[in-house]
């Protein structure tokens, strides 16, 4: 099959390297390099990177405004587009070249959690579940209908970024399987209950209120890890805490009670994992051999 493949961040590349395995990839839109690292040199997305590496063509068009970038995807010929965390709002003009249309791999098991930061967004609200649905797309903000679905559960402490792995490949292997029987599959109409919507993940968000209960913390600092971080002033640094796990404990709020555990406005939390600035992700235990504790974190 002659597949358009529309990708961006690490999420996209497993889907990529598994479709190219199996079709016939015939081009690759990404986002354009942005501005990255200390030079703020301008840096290829993970997805033009894999593309490249594979021998395909790579483009990466800010919008689909000039009739040219239009004409040239159309131009394509292809039986069908996958979107996977493209970055992009398609025209319909976009949405109907394909000859089977567009294909978008979301992250949550729709209508729940349609938008930008479906993975954070179950993890920080103690979903259960989630999963992967391959959707027809339409020009509604995730609103077309299902052809495929599969649910998977979520780990008491289990991380965005863990999660992000596993639905990645779940994606992967759910695109093949969607493509293999396109014809066949029937097309599930969103129910209109139950919508919800993942907002994009302000930096706002990220620094912790110990005021709050420590199921909601535990959420909170897991579902933010690793990007961008939930964090916490100690001394002079922001320092990232980023795996966390409800424990026995009362106290003050913010109070340490020992070790890295610390009172809640309900209950206590451990801390597994923190990183300081410019320093690697390092377990509790060795990261608090170089940074002293205050009495109370604010």
């Amino acid at each position: 099959m002659r597949v358009i493949f529309m990708g961006t961040p690490d999420f996209s590349v497993p889907v990529l390297e598994a479709l190219a395995r199996d079709h016939d990839v015939v081009a690759v839109y990404s986002q354009p390099p942005r501005p990255a690292g200390r030079g703020k040199k301008d840096r290829p997305s993970p997805v033009q990177l894999c593309a490249e590496k594979l021998g395909i063509e790579v483009r990466t068009p800010r919008n689909f405004k000039a009739p040219s970038d239009r004409e040239a995807f159309s131009a394509l010929n292809a039986d069908i587009a996958v979107v996977v965390a493209y970055g992009l709002i398609l025209p319909q003009a976009v949405l109907d070249a394909p000859a089977k249309g567009c294909l978008n791999i979301h992250a949550s098991l729709l209508p729940r959690w349609r938008g930008a930061a479906p993975i954070h967004r179950a993890v920080m609200a103690g979903d259960a579940q989630t999963g992967i649905c391959i959707m027809q797309m339409e020009a509604g903000l995730d609103t077309g209908p299902v052809l495929l679905r599969e649910a998977t559960d979520i780990g008491a402490t289990e991380t965005t970024g863990v999660l992000h792995d596993r639905l990645s490949d779940m994606g992967a292997r759910l695109i093949l399987d969607a493509l293999a029987r396109i014809d066949s599959l029937t097309p599930e109409v969103q129910p209109e209950t139950g919508v919800t919507y993942a907002a994009k993940i302000d930096k706002a968000e990220a620094r912790i209120d110990w005021s709050r209960p420590a199921a909601e913390l535990v959420r909170h600092i897991n579902g933010l890890s690793p990007l961008p971080g939930a964090w916490v002033a100690i001394g002079d640094e922001r320092v990232k805490l980023l795996h966390a796990a409800l424990t026995e404990g009362n106290g003050p709020a913010g109070r340490v009670l020992h070790g890295f555990t610390i009172a809640c406005g309900i209950g206590a939390l451990e801390v597994l994992q923190a990183q300081r600035p410019g320093k690697r992700p390092m377990a509790a235990q060795d990261i608090l051999r170089g940074l002293d504790l205050p009495e109370t974190l604010n």
